[in-house]
């Protein structure tokens, strides 16, 4: 006899003896014996598919021994992967195992989070501070055609981050923005804060202030690079920055531009900026981006923040601390991959819908 035979016959036995919880514990016996099942298929199929896997480990060894250089090809190949790089740490059981120290996902529209971790935790923001810069220079309404003139006062002394922007470079202030944001480039970020009115001192005051009226009360912004370490803030924080930022259709537009050619002084030839997302830059068919910033120091680790559609959703993921140089980019494709599995299960919603209706009775 299966287990759904012995629960159908102790709710008949109590169901002829009138027991007065027999509503509840008919809905419960449903719930559980619609449960069992997948549970038995999904550890089968889990047990099928470690031994597929053990399989082909078995198989990659023996052909790769009389064949060194596949070997080799093979570890060079999986260095270059973004997956590369596991989480490590307790996890809530049915969550993602994140690398990320600090991490956020929100629905976008209700604000209703949905993974946590660390969120109240004040750090380093790097470059996404960039993303402050850009609301904070587009609300002044300033000339974008302007052209503006990348000087020594834009070089990085604090870091001596590189950069493809030669002292006496001049650009739009449209074409400075779309660098900060898309390439993450510091001398654009800093040219930009540099010419607002009332110079950098006002332009940093205008950020904090700007921050203050999203109700971001653990932030704290001292440039306009994010190159300082007291650029600070937190992923409960960050979320509220990006769904700010979100609305700005600029802001949105260069973020997820995967790259762009532009006149730059001393080159003879259109200079190329990347995106530093890889998820952007590579174009993934598995995603739907509407916002993206990247984020590195050594005191900040690996950041992003993203506005993403995932399963018909729209959240704002943010992922802080990470130090593996993948390992932002693995997150996000665990919480992606967590989501699309969360969402489209209908062995999760009807249990949850057995469970909701007991608890009802």
């Amino acid at each position: 006899m299966t287990n759904q035979d012995n629960l159908v016959k102790i709710v008949k036995d109590l169901t002829n003896r009138g027991h007065p919880m027999t509503s509840k514990i008919i809905a419960f016996s449903i719930a559980l014996a619609v449960s069992l099942p997948f549970s038995s298929a999904e550890a089968a199929h889990k047990k099928h598919h470690e031994r597929v896997h053990q399989k082909i480990d078995v198989q990659s060894e023996v052909v790769s021994k009389p064949h060194k250089h596949l070997a080799v090809h093979k570890s060079h190949i999986q260095k270059a992967s973004y997956e590369v790089d596991e989480p490590t740490g307790k996890h809530i059981a049915g969550e993602p195992q994140l690398a990320s120290a600090k991490a956020l996902v929100m629905d976008q529209a209700t604000g209703e989070i949905l993974f946590a971790k660390n969120i109240n935790t004040q750090t380093p923001i790097a470059s996404v501070t960039k993303l402050m810069t850009a609301m904070v220079m587009l609300d002044a309404h300033l000339p974008m055609d302007e052209v503006l003139e990348v000087t020594d006062a834009d070089v990085d002394t604090l870091k001596g981050s590189s950069s493809k922007l030669p002292v006496g470079s001049q650009l739009t202030r449209a074409e400075l923005l779309h660098m900060a944001i898309m390439s993450s480039e510091n001398r654009a970020a800093s040219a930009l804060g540099r010419n607002y009115p009332g110079g950098i001192g006002a332009f940093v005051i205008a950020m904090n202030e700007k921050a203050h009226a999203l109700g971001m009360s653990s932030s704290h912004f001292v440039d306009s690079t994010g190159l300082h370490s007291e650029n600070v803030s937190t992923a409960a924080d960050l979320s509220k920055m990006v769904r700010a930022a979100y609305n700005y259709p600029q802001i949105r537009q260069v973020s997820t531009t995967a790259s762009q050619e532009f006149n730059v002084h001393g080159y003879r030839n259109p200079v190329n900026f990347s995106n530093t997302n890889l998820l952007v830059r590579n174009n993934s068919h598995n995603w739907v981006i509407g916002l993206s910033k990247t984020g590195y120091i050594s005191e900040a680790g690996r950041c992003l923040v993203m506005q993403a559609e995932i399963s018909g959703k729209s959240v704002v993921m943010v992922f802080l601390d990470s130090m593996g140089k993948f390992s932002r980019i693995g997150d996000a494709e665990r919480i992606r991959k967590w989501m699309e599995a969360r969402n489209f299960s209908p062995r999760m919603s009807l249990v949850l819908s057995i469970k909701k209706a007991a608890l009802l009775n």
